[in-house]
């Protein structure tokens, strides 16, 4: 499972059952911190996720941005409550990506608000799942930042 975390919503989007593509799954909309990781446990759950990606949001520079720190804290509560390992990926320019795909797609651009997370969190588990093949591995060191190639 992909997470993109923005400060109204959260994309959520998973791998297909043989793990090969990602596939958007749903925005939820924020509430409070509580009820957002109530919301992100079930879906573990439901879902049986076995793994978790989370958008680490960079300045430009690389440097942690205030707004990376909270998702950092997040993603760490997020790992701790599910018992499942969570994972940082460098989602600098994941957003203009999603808007790019969405342009090509034909989508109105007062559409977007209920799947641009998605979209993002699409790109975020598909680059994670792409260097995870390329470097042979299977996940990486626990909360690591990653950038990709």
């Amino acid at each position: 499972m992909a997470l993109d975390v923005g400060k109204v919503r959260i994309g959520v989007a998973l791998t297909d059952p043989l793990g090969y593509t990602a596939q958007p799954l749903l925005t939820i909309w924020r509430k409070t911190p509580g009820e957002d990781m109530r919301s992100l446990l079930r879906l573990v759950r439901k879902h049986e996720v076995t793994q978790i990606v989370v958008g680490n949001p960079l300045h430009m520079s690389g440097e942690v941005s205030p707004w990376a720190a909270k998702v950092q804290a997040l993603a760490g509560t997020l790992g701790e409550r599910s018992g499942v390992p969570v994972y940082l990926w460098d989602e600098r320019l994941t957003s203009v990506a999603a808007h790019e795909i969405l342009d090509e797609a034909g989508h109105d651009r007062r559409d977007r608000k209920d799947i641009i997370d998605q979209v993002a969190a699409v790109i975020i588990l598909q680059g994670w799942m792409d260097a995870q093949q390329r470097t042979g591995k299977q996940g990486a060191p626990e909360m690591e930042t990653s950038r990709p190639e």
